[in-house]
């Protein structure tokens, strides 16, 4: 998958907080994400998370399914 930084991920289930998308601040082999609903932050392996990701939205405009 072609993830990059300041993409905005979009995954299967929801943060507890609501919100199903994520901000790419970290890429190698674990992504390190932000929720763009509360700004929490996580560490998550690149298996776990290229798994779950529904949508990828570029940080340049354009768009691609997961």
């Amino acid at each position: 998958m072609d993830i990059r930084l300041g993409d905005i991920l979009t995954m299967k289930k929801a943060h507890p907080c609501g919100s199903k998308q994520w901000e790419v601040l970290r890429v190698g082999m674990d992504f390190r994400l932000k929720c763009t609903g509360c700004g929490h932050m996580i560490m998550i392996p690149r298996s776990k998370a290229e798994k779950n990701i529904r949508n990828i939205l570029h940080a340049d405009g354009t768009e691609s399914k997961g």
